[in-house]
C-alpha cells in the first residue's frame, strides 16, 4: 500500500470497517464518494491524491474540459495523467446541452471510477451541463463510490452558488442567470487562486446576499478532501472558510479537518 493510500485511509476513516452504528446523512458533502476541489495552479502534488481517491492508475477516468475557451485536441489533464501512467482516459466535451442530454454521451461516465472536470471559466460548465443527463451521471458516480476532481473552474462549479460566472468577466462575483452551480457542496460558495489574485475578501458580499451560504476560499496548489461533510486539507496553501457574512473568515492549512456541517475545525492547524 503506497504511504498516500495509507494516508487517505486513515484520513478518511476508511481504515475501519463493521462499525455497528449508522453514518449520519451529510448536510454538506456527499453521501457516498468523495470530492478533491482544488484552488487552481499546481498539480504535481496533486495528482496522485486524485488518482488514490480513483483506485489507482488503472481506474477509467473521465475528463471534462468544456470550461476552456478553445477545446482542440487533447486537454492538459488528460495529457498530465497519461504521463503518470493511466491509460484508461476519455475526454468529453460538449457546449450544446441537447448533447449533454444524450445516452451516447454519457455513456463513457458509467464507466469511470473518477471525473476530472478542468479550469477555465465556469459559467460553460453551467451553460453546456445543468439539468442534463450529464450532471445525473456525475452524481451518480458519487453514489457508487467515484471520485470528482476540479481546479480553478473546476472546483467552483463543485458549490451549489456559481461565484464569478458572468460570461462578460471573472471579477463579477454575482451574475444573475449564472449563480447555480452543480451542487455537489450544497450551500456552499467556492472561490479559487486567492493567494495569487488577492481574493481574500471577496466572498464577502456573496455571503451578505445570501447568508446560509458557507465560504470556501481555496489558495493556488490547495486542495479540499471531501467525504460526507469532512473536508481534510493538503497541499502548499490554506484554506478560508467563512462560516457567516460578517465573522471572520478562519485559514487554515495542510494537516486539518473541517466538518462543513458544524462549520468549525476538527484538528487545529491555523497557523
Amino acid at each position: 500500500m503506497s504511504a498516500i493510500r495509507a494516508w487517505l485511509l486513515l484520513a478518511l476513516g476508511w481504515g475501519t470497517v463493521g462499525s455497528a452504528a449508522a453514518e449520519p446523512v451529510p448536510q454538506v458533502g456527499p453521501a457516498r464518494g468523495a470530492l478533491l476541489v482544488v484552488g487552481g495552479g499546481s498539480m504535481a502534488k496533486l495528482w496522485p491524491v486524485f488518482l488514490e481517491l480513483a483506485g489507482g492508475k488503472d481506474a477509467h477516468i473521465v475528463v471534462i474540459p468544456t470550461a476552456g475557451e478553445n477545446i482542440t485536441g487533447d486537454d492538459s489533464a488528460v495529457k498530465a495523467l497519461r504521463a503518470l501512467g493511466v491509460a484508461q482516459v476519455v475526454q468529453l466535451h460538449t457546449r450544446d446541452p441537447k448533447e449533454a442530454d444524450t445516452e451516447v454521451f454519457v455513456a463513457p461516465l458509467r464507466a469511470a471510477r473518477g471525473v476530472w472536470i478542468s479550469g477555465g471559466r465556469q459559467w460553460r460548465l453551467a451553460d453546456s451541463y445543468l439539468g442534463t443527463r450529464t450532471l445525473r451521471e456525475l452524481r451518480a458516480l458519487l453514489d457508487r463510490g467515484g471520485v470528482i476532481g476540479g481546479s480553478s473552474a473546476g472546483a467552483t462549479i463543485q458549490g451549489s452558488y456559481l461565484v464569478r460566472g458572468a460570461p462578460s468577466g471573472n471579477a463579477i462575483m454575482m451574475s444573475p442567470g449564472h449563480e447555480v452551480g452543480f451542487g455537489f457542496l450544497r450551500q456552499t460558495a467556492i472561490d479559487q487562486h486567492v493567494d495569487t489574485r488577492q481574493r481574500a475578501e471577496d466572498l464577502r458580499p456573496v455571503l451578505r446576499a445570501h447568508p446560509a451560504l458557507l465560504g470556501l476560499a481555496l489558495d493556488e496548489a490547495t486542495a479540499l478532501i471531501v467525504r460526507g461533510d469532512r473536508a481534510d486539507i493538503v497541499g502548499a496553501g490554506g484554506v478560508r472558510f467563512f462560516a457567516t457574512p460578517e465573522a471572520p473568515a478562519i485559514l487554515l492549512r495542510a494537516g486539518t479537518i473541517y466538518d462543513l456541517a458544524a462549520r468549525k475545525a476538527v484538528v487545529s492547524g491555523a497557523p
